[in-house]
């Protein structure tokens, strides 16, 4: 696959933006099963890990790799079966997502946020905008994002709002970690209306008034195609003003929806990290000079700690698993509690999860060797990756949701961060 240079704007020129991306001319594929969905993310895992450390080190944006992904199907798996999607489990979707951050943790981060719209969309919207939007989504179309804001005081405040202007909405304001949104198709702004709930505006990627800008600096998580998002006075139907906010008015699952997705990228790097170990140690690490072996691989100490790593991994993945399961029964019958065992389910898998991919990505230096931190190696993009990633939302908080449901019968928050 070939892939386009990230080409970062003067500060003369901060303000020009990106342009966006012309739309797919052919439909995008659909899967038809929760097999099939594996099997598919198996097969784009393999095109695009090769180059996944190239495009790291280079910031290099992943457009061919990106439609390879949407077009393939893997974007419409929660779609549901009533509007022509395969909807497969959240068990099998985020298995996708870890699959797919294995080979390239900044691709698979780029789906987040649309296949969270899509399940917002779901518990949200009425028949006929459900029946519009699922249309597009099946037809290959990219959501992005506009969600976060780098001034306001909690993650939860918002500042920017839309107009009502007739058939159409006016939205203003500047958002900032905007995922996906250099390459989006659209994208789904967060916005709030003259009574402060919150909707997703879904604009154009080229409307007027719409910059995106390519300034995302962060050290680890490079090529996610985020920047900061500019809206002055961007004109957005009325037909993609999605009310949001419903899905947090009563208990629903669309809050651990947008949190498992982000275990299983975490899952996923630590995997590869992990896997690169493994590979590292049985073919280029030295045995110990006191050890008196000749492999490194047969230290009794790093087999110890291989097999910890390997043990931790397995169990956040059967974590994750777990809370794909306790989602699906929540989308399926939303109720206080069934919303309540499916965030606590995920909130379990979100502190494992963040811990192994953060153990693993340290690891894997002590246990390699000083030859594993060459440049050639690019090994450092794990842990950065895995630094970054991990602090989307505090692993500390959700400690304090597990025990406080445990001791005191408190339920979670209702919010996208819980």
């Amino acid at each position: 696959m070939t892939t386009a240079t990230l080409e970062k704007a003067p500060a003369t020129e901060a303000l020009k933006g990106v342009p966006g991306l012309p739309r797919p001319s052919q439909p995008a594929h659909v899967v038809k099963d929760d097999a099939e969905a594996i099997a598919v993310a198996e097969a784009l895992a393999r095109d695009v890990i090769g180059t996944a450390s190239q495009r790291d080190l280079n910031r290099e944006l992943p457009v061919a790799e990106l439609d390879a992904f949407s077009q393939s199907g893997l974007w419409s798996i929660n779609v549901p079966k009533a509007f022509g999607g395969p909807e497969v489990s959240y068990a099998t979707l985020t298995r996708v997502v870890q699959i797919l951050s294995a080979a390239d943790p900044s691709l698979a981060q780029i789906s987040q946020n649309h296949l969270g719209v899509v399940a917002a969309i779901r518990t949200v919207s009425d028949e006929a905008q459900q029946r519009l939007l699922f249309g597009e989504v099946l037809k290959g179309v990219r959501f992005g994002n506009a969600f976060s804001e780098f001034g306001s005081k909690r993650a939860v405040d918002f500042e920017t709002r839309f107009t009502d202007a007739g058939d159409h909405v006016i939205v203003t304001g500047r958002k900032f970690y905007s995922t996906g949104a250099l390459l989006a198709h659209r994208v789904p702004i967060v916005a709030l209306d003259d009574q402060g709930r919150a909707w997703y505006a879904i604009a154009d990627r080229d409307a007027p008034g719409l910059t995106v800008i390519n300034d995302w600096s962060g050290f680890g998580q490079r090529t996610t195609a985020s920047g900061t998002v500019i809206l002055d006075q961007v004109k957005v139907p009325k037909t993609h003003l999605v009310p949001g906010y419903k899905g947090y008015e009563t208990p629903t699952a669309d809050g651990a929806i947008f949190q498992i997705i982000q275990v299983a990228v975490d899952i996923g790097i630590a995997e590869a990290a992990i896997r690169d170990t493994i590979e590292f140690v049985r073919t280029r690490t030295r045995p110990w000079v006191d050890s008196g072996l000749d492999r490194a691989s047969d230290d009794p100490y790093t087999i110890q700690a291989i097999g910890g790593l390997t043990l931790r991994l397995h169990a956040a993945e059967a974590l994750q698993e777990k809370a794909g399961l306790a989602v699906d029964a929540a989308v399926a019958a939303p109720s206080a509690e069934s919303v309540a065992k499916a965030q606590i389910a995920v909130a379990e898998a979100k502190v494992l999860s963040t811990e192994i991919a953060i153990e693993a990505t340290n690891k894997l230096f002590e246990l390699a060797g000083t030859r594993s931190t060459l440049a050639e190696h690019n090994f450092d993009r794990h842990w950065r990756n895995a630094r970054v990633h991990t602090l989307h939302d505090p692993v500390r908080w959700k400690y304090a949701i597990l025990g406080n449901y445990a001791l005191n019968g408190v339920n979670p928050p209702l919010h996208a961060w819980s």
